[in-house]
């Protein structure tokens, strides 16, 4: 392409570009440490000139240099703030400046404006944006894919303008090795690249390749509830985590990370995804799954009862009204042997609010009486000698641990204050323990209120939501990923744990693996009568998997949805399917399967129906370089692991091997038909299929 024009135009801008970025880099490096010696040497001087004004005539003067120091100190790091955003920005932009160019001809304007898109924004130093970031309204104009009259809303206005030019990068650092010129999505270049190269052992962004029905879901107007529908290999957790990227830049001045959750399947996935948001420049959400969310709450022993139904749920919101506690519901709040409230109290709080029906507006009042109760015993203790003598007798390091320093009261006044501040510190468990609602027998209630013998976690959880409150209050979103795995009592707890919080749900229903789950007609239903209504979007276009791959799962997808779906990826390998009636012949081509694996490129996956029948595998495999990945581990990047379907679930390979497909093993059940479809869609370029006799009829 050297003897092209306007490839030569291109790479005389890209290194202009990078030139100018790395002059950023530079100048910024540079600012930054200037700033910091500043900042020392303006508090040396003013620490110097402090220490000169100790006498007490010149307290308020004293006050105001300190109150000085602090607005000084808030500048330098305000201004760090800025640069070292900035720094990391332009550090993110020297790996690839920017990957596409629109060229646009605005309304009033003489001439086309051209404008160059990059994973991260920059300007210069008359403050115009040489790269825009690929989050900005103009951007969605190259999204969208439409050459000619088109638009884009900004600062809640249309803007229309003229799509003349829509060019694609291959860009390394201030090397040019491509442009493309398209329009199409399913012709994009780049995207077929992209989707050519080999899996990698964790999940990469997908910013340069997003399509127009991706673009869609990112940009989607904040609304309480976005259901996404998306069959194998459409991007649905590539999209999640772009929109949550996007998120943070359309709000980026009062969205934290931390008030952001990604419920994920399991620890592996969330290990495999965990670099997707750092490499766009942005912070990790809080990323957990169901169970380590019931682990952080004391719940991690209850089970989740599958068979639960919304009924339980609903049974428990219309008890807590009316529900009238017994002498055994309220109990000590203790720190040792000591009780520091006791059930006569909470009883007490109780009746004090009888009038007001049980529910968490009678126990916030509870529980704001319990603490004055307790306030009151740390004033009364704090006067106690014996309680004073046990202050004093703390070691140093107790002492230091609690007071940041010795301490040696000097007066009467010094040593209650001292021994308040222990009490305060001591009783800190008691406080949680009254704000979480400890005070109540929760389980004691719920077996008396729903007819059980225990509780399970969803059940536990709920009642306490229901009847104390709680939950995450600050979060503002939450994202579900494979929500089809839940059941609707877990979605209804969600949803109650976290009340003021918008939902993205994300799914596949042939993916459903497990009994139990809830189907997206029961998720909208839900979502519709606890967030008044559900948007939904449909990604149906597979970005994983090779054309025969992607016909072969689809084959156990409904008649309609077999329709709508698609695959990008160019020709590649037929699928490979291996039949043997003999037992010791199934286990030697299986084994032959296994090692043929492991001496080729990339990542394979040996994906087992179940649990047990991995464990069996691992046996049976145990003389081949077969690796077995923990529940709370990570993939590798190469040779053959074992998983079963429920680890290997929203993940990818660039091989899977699929045992034991014969047809006594996949009979044509939904829940079968959901297992196979999902091990065979995990695979990108190759399927192997064994089966121990005829195969199943489901894939003939």
């Amino acid at each position: 392409m050297g003897a092209d024009p306007i490839f030569e135009e291109e790479q005389r801008h890209l290194k202009s570009t990078y030139d100018k970025l790395q002059r950023i880099e530079h100048d910024v490096r540079e600012q930054l440490e200037s700033d910091l010696a500043e900042a020392l040497a303006d508090k040396e001087d003013l620490f110097e000139a402090m220490s000169l004004n100790q006498d007490a005539d010149i307290q308020l003067e004293t006050l105001a240099e300190l109150e000085a120091m602090n607005r000084i100190i808030e500048g330098y790091n305000l201004s760090a703030d800025i640069n070292t955003e900035k720094l990391r920005r332009a550090q993110l932009l020297l790996i690839s400046p920017y990957f596409a160019k629109l060229r646009l001809k605005f309304a009033h304007a003489d001439e086309p404006k051209d404008i160059y898109i990059g994973a991260a924004g920059m300007t210069d130093e008359m403050r115009r944006h040489f790269i825009v970031d690929w989050r900005s309204p103009v951007a969605e104009v190259y999204y969208n894919q439409a050459n000619g009259p088109t638009s884009y809303e900004a600062n809640g206005r249309t803007i229309e303008v003229d799509l003349m030019l829509r060019r694609q990068f291959d860009i390394h650092r201030d090397e040019l090795r491509a442009y493309f010129d398209t329009t199409v999505a399913i012709e994009d270049p780049l995207l077929l690249t992209s989707l050519s190269k080999r899996r990698t052992a964790q999940l990469t962004a997908i910013t340069t390749t997003i399509q127009k029905e991706q673009n869609q879901v990112i940009r989607h107007a904040d609304v309480p509830v976005l259901l996404v529908r998306g069959i194998a290999g459409s991007g649905k957790t590539s999209v999640l985590l772009q929109r949550i990227a996007y998120l943070f830049y359309t709000e980026r001045d009062n969205l934290r990370p931390s008030d952001v959750y990604l419920i994920t399947p399991n620890a592996v996935f969330g290990r495999y995804i965990d670099n997707v948001l750092p490499d766009m420049g942005e912070s990790n959400p809080q990323i957990l799954t169901w169970d380590a969310l019931m682990a952080r709450l004391g719940l991690g022993g209850r089970g989740i009862a599958k068979d639960a139904s919304l009924d339980v749920l609903q049974r428990i919101d219309a008890a807590v009204p009316n529900l009238r506690l017994e002498q055994g519901d309220c109990c000590d709040l203790r720190i040792g042997e000591e009780r520091v409230i006791t059930g006569a109290q909470v009883r007490s709080s109780l009746e004090k609010f009888a009038r007001i029906p049980m529910g968490t507006h009678r126990t916030s009042l509870v529980i704001e009486d319990l603490l004055e109760k307790l306030e009151q015993r740390i004033m009364r203790l704090s006067r106690d000698e014996a309680t004073q003598d046990a202050m004093m007798e703390l070691s140093d390091e107790e002492q230091i641990r609690l007071f940041g320093q010795q301490i040696a009261p000097l007066d009467e006044s010094e040593l209650i204050s001292s021994t308040r501040r222990y009490l305060t510190v001591r009783y800190e468990p008691i406080v949680r323990g009254i704000e979480e609602g400890e005070w109540l027998r929760l389980d004691r209630i719920g077996m008396r209120m729903l007819g059980k013998q225990t509780l399970d976690a969803v059940e536990w959880l709920y009642l306490k939501l229901a009847l104390v409150g709680g939950g995450e209050h600050h979060a503002r979103y939450v994202m579900v990923d494979e929500v089809q795995d839940y059941t609707t009592t877990q979605l209804a707890v969600l949803s109650r744990f976290f009340p003021n919080a918008h939902f993205l749900l994300l799914g596949d229903e042939n993916q459903a693996v497990s009994e139990g789950t809830a189907s997206f007609e029961q998720i909208r239903q839900l979502f519709g009568e606890l967030r008044g209504g559900v948007d939904e979007c449909a990604l149906m276009i597979s970005y994983r998997s090779s054309p025969e791959i992607t016909e072969l799962f689809c084959k156990l997808l409904d008649e309609s949805e077999r329709i709508e779906a698609t695959s990008v990826q160019r020709p590649g390998t037929p699928p490979r399917i291996i039949e043997r009636e003999d037992r010791e012949e199934y286990e030697a081509a299986l084994r032959e399967a296994v090692n043929e694996a492991a001496g080729q490129d990339g990542l394979t996956a040996l994906i087992a129906n179940s649990r047990s029948r991995a464990k069996q595998l691992a046996k049976l495999l145990a003389d081949t370089p077969i690796a077995s990945v923990p529940e709370d581990g990570s993939l590798p990047s190469d040779g053959v692991v074992l998983l079963d379907i429920k680890l290997a679930k929203g993940l990818e390979f660039d091989h899977v091997i699929v045992p034991d497909v014969q047809e006594g093993a996949f009979p044509n059940e939904p829940l079968r038909r959901h297992r196979l479809y999902t091990a065979i869609s995990r695979a990108t370029q190759r399927v192997t299929l064994l089966a121990n006799g005829p195969i199943s009829n489901l894939l003939r």
